[in-house]
């Protein structure tokens, strides 16, 4: 009988040790097949703390023991999906920034319509990588926990990183949060 694809999703608070930990758990499954490792960065270098962030995880791949293969692609993820097969192990880092880049692409009012396609955009094009790879690591932020301002904006971003959120979720073979440094199981299908 053929494996189904697997899918981990990993959520955590701004500098909780997510991407460490998605690194180590990708790097672990590879390993045990062999596989071939891929990093899709959803990153952008707009201001001077984003271009240090992507500089310090390019540095960590480039100073790891293995070697990671790495797609810069921060927008309409799901063009990558082709290019994977069984044999690949990928790391998507992370969910956040690439709903940041989908939301901001084009000038457009955040009615429901625009927010539903974005939804449908980010989880048609996570869950054909997901069927291609051996399998996918996801890494995300933890941001619905913040206060709730009274901004439209923030609200419609909250509520539609809450809904990719539960349905990578209910996907998800593992899911994790992260707590300062410590993986909490939230999800473990057997």
């Amino acid at each position: 009988m053929e494996r189904a694809p697997l899918l981990i999703f990993i959520t955590g608070g701004v500098r909780s040790g997510k991407s460490s930990f998605a690194e180590r758990i990708t790097v672990e499954r590879a390993a045990a097949t062999e596989g071939k490792l891929h990093y899709i960065a959803t990153g952008v270098p707009f201001d001077s703390e984003m271009k240090e962030r992507i500089k310090k995880h390019q540095q960590d791949r480039e100073n790891a023991k293995v070697y990671w293969y790495t797609e810069e692609k921060s927008l309409n993820i799901g063009e990558l999906a082709d290019h994977y097969n069984e044999h690949d192990f990928l790391l998507l880092d992370c969910v956040t920034t690439l709903l940041n880049n989908e939301l901001y692409a084009a000038v457009h009012k955040w009615d429901e319509p625009f927010l539903d396609s974005v939804y449908e955009k980010i989880i048609t094009g996570i869950l054909a990588i997901k069927r291609r790879a051996g399998a996918l690591v996801v890494v995300s932020n933890e941001v619905l926990h913040e206060p709730i301002r009274e901004n439209e904006l923030v609200l419609a971003y909250k509520r539609l990183l809450g809904k990719i959120h539960k349905r990578l979720v209910e996907d998800a073979d593992w899911a994790y949060l992260i707590e300062g440094g410590i993986p909490i199981v939230m999800k473990e299908v057997m």
